[in-house]
């Protein structure tokens, strides 16, 4: 008897695999058709009809069971091509996730793109994928092929170098030998860095890299309650984010066209995640489809229902605008600031201003870990609060008119503040604290006075009359009046010249792939340069001397010329380095005024 029972439930078994084998190729097979012996008929004796009876009862039990398992669910993604789409969503279907609603999938779109986009404008977003480029000095970095999307990868770079720089361990030993050696190596005869260190990561630990960032992002995007991530189910195709898709991932998606909500709906699935472990599962499944051409579209709008449809308009200033700006579909600085922070706010500024009339404008409301810099701000446009410019970690999104790059260093003192950095970060705190004008740089009499207060400054009579006499005072003003204030009266004049003074490396990396005419690798014949991403070292030095007339001087500076009376003690204060100029040092010099910047090769580009 036992040997029977034996006997039934590996029937049982096998008659629940078979259930979930892939499908027979249907036969044209009449259910009532005479041919084959019958599944149940008169002469089936009671025994094996209960015997039957009883297998089927343990097969379905069997089934349940392995419909609550992991492995199940994994077995199901593998096959679930082969099952068709219906309004209701089977275990197959929740594998893949969700669609969203006409509605939903409208108001998205219309997010994103606007009313109307230009065909070229969204031909820039499904043609980009997440992917590192293959070459071997610049192998940490995303690289880009079409313009527009770059605000998205340069977020995401960001968080990678966090990861691959400041936590190596979980990374691997080949991650931490390779940030102690690229800090101590010299330039090639390039720009680029040597090819021994940034080549030294393993293809597994970007990947792990890429999928950590991803999902924090997303996390901070949710409020660290939930991720949701976004796939693609387009019908003919192995499902992506299963797992399992074509090893040329481009040919998945050939003649996939978005050009509406509707095109969106069809093929968009979406996934909520709640836990940190589920997520970083869920990406790896869904990294080829990340990698493709559609992974930059895919992870903004991730971002997008991560945060929230309604949360994200809320956010904004002018929720009638599109997040992709026209005409040539840059990233607006809402979705650069939403993957930074976590909010589609549209300044950079720190917290709201208010503009009275119950009007106020949003900017960062919280510190960041990696942070942004911007030469729009060199250009007086806006102002970059102190959340973004002082982020946890020394990295930085670095926008341009229209471009995103990223700037970084590997040694965290970078950020950190001297006696007379300090002492400015203070004033202009408190200075900005009383700017209504938007960012101009200018403050009220009743502010200014506050201002005075609260950093306990002491101006003379007559500098306080000239500062007051227009009403208004301007920045500029009052911060020259604070260098050739003495710092027992709250200045920053300081007789001997040698606080401040800074020296120390950062690195530059744009991911557009341009022509490298300084590269090591040139295309056979010597003469065509290779298409290839650019990153750049830069020495940057932060000289002593607070005025242009103290530090670029050319005779040495004594202490005796502000009366120390002491020839003996004269201290020399040296002609800094050299410097070079390009737009990237002006966007430096906005997190660290004066600042001399030097490199090898070509200048640094942010375009």
């Amino acid at each position: 008897m036992a040997d029977q029972e034996e006997e039934d439930l590996r029937a049982a078994l096998r008659m629940s695999m078979q259930q979930h084998s892939p499908p027979e190729p249907k036969r044209s097979k009449p259910r009532d058709s005479p041919v084959g012996p019958p599944t149940s008929s008169s002469e089936e004796s009671p025994e094996v009809k209960s015997r039957r009876l009883q297998r089927e009862l343990m097969a379905a039990a069997a089934e349940k069971r392995m419909l609550a398992s992991k492995s199940y669910s994994e077995a199901v993604g593998s096959s679930s091509k082969s099952v068709k789409k219906g309004k209701d969503f089977s275990v197959k279907d929740e594998n893949l996730g969700k669609e969203l609603s006409e509605t939903e999938a409208n108001q998205l779109f219309s997010m994103v793109f606007g009313d109307e986009v230009s065909k070229e404008i969204l031909a820039q977003w499904s043609n980009q994928g997440i992917r590192f480029s293959p070459d071997p000095e610049t192998s940490m970095g995303l690289v880009q092929h079409e313009g527009g999307p770059c605000g998205v990868l340069a977020t995401i770079q960001a968080f990678v170098l966090k990861n691959i720089l400041f936590f190596p361990d979980e990374f691997g030993k080949v991650a931490s030998n390779m940030a102690q050696n690229l800090g101590s190596s010299r330039l090639s005869s390039s720009e680029c860095v040597a090819s021994n260190n940034f080549a030294a990561l393993t293809e597994d630990v970007k990947r792990r890299a890429l999928i950590r960032s991803m999902s924090e992002i997303l996390f901070l995007c949710g409020a660290n309650r939930n991720a949701v991530i976004a796939t693609l189910s387009v019908p003919g195709n192995s499902v992506v984010g299963s797992g399992h898709i074509a090893e040329n991932e481009t040919n998945a998606f050939e003649g996939l066209s978005i050009e509406s909500g509707l095109d969106l709906q069809k093929v968009l699935r979406v996934t909520t995640c709640t836990s940190k472990e589920s997520a970083l599962q869920r990406l790896s499944a869904a990294l080829p489809v990340f990698q493709s051409r559609m992974g930059a579209l895919l992870f903004l709008i991730s971002a997008l229902l991560s945060r929230g449809l309604d949360m994200v308009q809320a956010d904004r200033d002018d929720p009638s605008l599109p997040l992709v700006t026209a005409p040539f579909g840059h990233a607006s600085q809402e979705i650069v600031n939403l993957l930074l922070c976590g909010q589609a706010v549209p300044n950079v500024f720190d917290g709201k201003m208010d503009l009275g009339g119950g009007m106020s404008l949003k900017g960062i409301s919280k510190s960041v870990e990696v942070g942004f810099l911007t030469l729009l701000e060199s250009l007086n446009f806006c102002k970059v609060g102190q959340y973004l410019k002082c982020p946890k970690w020394p990295i930085w999104v670095v926008g341009s008119e229209s471009h995103y790059t990223v700037l970084f260093a590997f040694d965290t003192s970078v950020q950190d503040e001297n006696e007379l950095e300090e002492r400015e970060s203070q004033i202009r705190k408190a200075f900005d604290g009383q700017d209504q004008s938007g960012g101009g740089g200018f403050i009220s009499v009743e502010g200014f006075h506050q201002v005075l207060r609260e950093v306990n400054i002491k101006l003379q009579p007559e500098k306080l009359d000239h500062l007051c006499s227009t009403g208004f005072i301007v920045w500029s003003e009052f911060w020259q009046a604070i260098l050739e204030l003495d710092k027992n009266f709250g200045g920053l004049k300081d007789s001997t010249g040698l606080m401040g003074k800074k020296v120390f490396d950062l690195y530059h990396f744009n991911g557009i792939a341009k022509s490298d005419l300084n590269g090591n690798q040139i295309a056979c014949g010597g003469e065509t340069p290779i298409q290839r991403p650019r990153l750049t070292k830069l020495k940057v030095s932060v000289p002593p001397r607070w005025t242009p007339e103290e530090f670029m001087a050319d005779v040495p500076v004594s202490s005796a010329s502000a009366g120390n009376g002491s020839a003996s003690k004269d201290v020399e204060v040296s002609k800094p380095e050299p410097s070079q100029h390009a737009p990237l040092v002006d966007c430096i010099r906005t997190r660290w005024p004066r600042a001399v910047c030097s490199w090898a090769g070509d200048p640094p580009s942010i375009v």
